[in-house]
């Protein structure tokens, strides 16, 4: 059938705006909480709740919480809790499902829903469209004696905390390291300072003041800036900064330069092939750079491209059998140690590296020469439509035009983004070429067909 709701990371949208309203969240919860009870049998079925930061946050999971409990699905309160935290509690508490309320890196006024299984990763698509069948169905209530009851976890911090500094080995200590974190104002900021002080760093914040309305306000992975600004300012070894719901992370180090995702992957997968730990192969997107793959190949490393999104490089992993993937995002995929894309986990491998080789951050990346890439982000108007507009002739004659000036020196992406309203248009290729010119020039032709 085809999804109204469920795109590629769940359910996302502005807050009071269908169908991120109140009324639609208890339907969302009754109608999961039915789905799970008729896949599950006829045992006592639980559900963890965690959000981020958000204001609406406390009205969707009061929404969401109803509408378990009247399917008959007990329900664990997390808090605030970074996303891969819910993913992890998931797994470990045996539930039957974890719902994250977040929107990820979008502003305050934005907020959505997405769903790990039991074993901590992403609902299929065949579930998704359970789900979605039953929201069709008159809601119903169980009978008093079998509704869902609610308690809250008031440990689940700490457990998680726990687990992320069991992903880095015991002799390894971050003593003598200076670093600055960039929780976004999300919900990394009660678990991610801890975590990196319990394990010996010298530690200093920005972003780590949620008021429900400051999410990823000028901060965060989105916006690095400011912890350039910070790193430098305070001469720290290298800065870390995550997204509002902690899935993902950009790094700076020691001269203010950013470290992406891709680098990123390229650090981890590069020292897990030197130990003979790496388990096969990477997995990227389409977004990621030329210079990457070039680097893998050198390696002796299988790579391959995976549709964007964490859960198609996730679905490519477990087709592959492999361990290691991730976006330039700083969506990254550790297999070894985690079920799901983990801000902190992924910046935990990468202070590892720097710990075992004795070397600072910008020191690591030698061996990987990355093309120049520019992405252009267009906002769509109210009522258009990315695919309809991508399948102008006007916009394709302009795309071939482009790819024809590059040839086999770059390329051309042209997608819709699965969680905003935009089109985005990236375009790589060789230094000497004017890649920033040619992405704003097809850029300027999506902005004139929309106009």
């Amino acid at each position: 059938m085809t999804r109204r709701y469920f795109g590629t990371d769940g359910i996302r949208g502005t807050v009071g705006e269908p169908p991120i309203t109140a009324d639609f969240m208890l339907k969302l919860g009754w109608a999961t909480g039915r789905v799970l009870a008729a896949r599950n049998g006829t045992r006592r079925h639980l559900v963890l709740i965690g959000k981020d930061t958000r204001i609406s946050g406390y009205m969707f999971e009061s929404a969401l919480e109803a509408g378990l409990s009247a399917a008959g699905v007990d329900v664990a309160l997390l808090g605030p809790m970074p996303t891969p935290g819910i993913a992890y509690l998931t797994r470990t508490f045996r539930a039957d499902a974890g719902i994250v309320i977040s929107a990820s890196h979008n502003p305050f006024a934005d907020n959505g829903i997405k769903f790990f299984s039991t074993a901590g990763i992403k609902l299929d698509d065949d579930l998704e469209s359970e789900i979605e069948a039953m929201l069709e169905e008159p809601l119903t209530t169980v009978a008093a004696d079998r509704l869902g009851k609610v308690a809250r976890i008031d440990d689940a911090a700490g457990r998680y905390i726990e687990f992320c500094k069991s992903t880095v080995p015991d002799r390894i200590s971050l003593t003598g390291l200076k670093v600055v974190l960039d929780c976004a104002h999300g919900a990394t900021y009660h678990i991610a300072p801890s975590v990196f002080r319990e394990l010996g760093a010298e530690v200093s914040l920005i972003g780590a003041s949620p008021d429900g309305l400051n999410i990823n306000k000028e901060v965060g992975s989105t916006h690095p800036a400011a912890l350039r600004a910070a790193v430098i300012q305070q001469g720290a070894d290298l800065g870390v900064a995550f997204d509002g719901d902690g899935d993902r992370v950009l790094l700076v180090d020691a001269d203010g330069r950013e470290i992406d995702g891709d680098d990123i992957l390229y650090l981890i997968a590069r020292d897990r092939h030197a130990r003979g730990d790496l388990g096969g192969g990477v997995v990227g997107t389409l977004m990621s750079n030329f210079g990457l793959a070039a680097a893998f190949e050198a390696m002796g490393v299988p790579f391959e491209r995976a549709r964007v999104g964490d859960r198609y490089v996730m679905e490519r992993l477990a087709s592959k059998g492999w361990q290691l993937g991730g976006e330039s995002s700083g969506h990254i995929l550790c297999g070894h140690v985690q079920t799901t894309g983990d801000g902190i986990v992924s910046a935990l491998q990468v202070l590892a590296i720097m710990v075992r080789e004795g070397k600072p951050l910008q020191r690591l990346l030698d061996g990987m020469e990355k093309a120049p890439q520019a992405l252009v982000n267009v906002r769509l108007t109210p009522g258009s439509q990315a695919a309809t507009l991508m399948e102008r002739p006007e916009l394709q004659a302009a795309v071939a035009e482009v790819e024809a000036e590059l040839g086999d020196e770059g390329r051309v992406l042209l997608r819709p983004s699965g969680t905003e309203p935009l089109i985005r248009v990236m375009v790589e290729g060789r230094p000497h070429l004017d890649v920033d010119g040619l992405a704003r020039r097809i850029a300027a032709e999506v902005e004139a067909l929309l106009a």
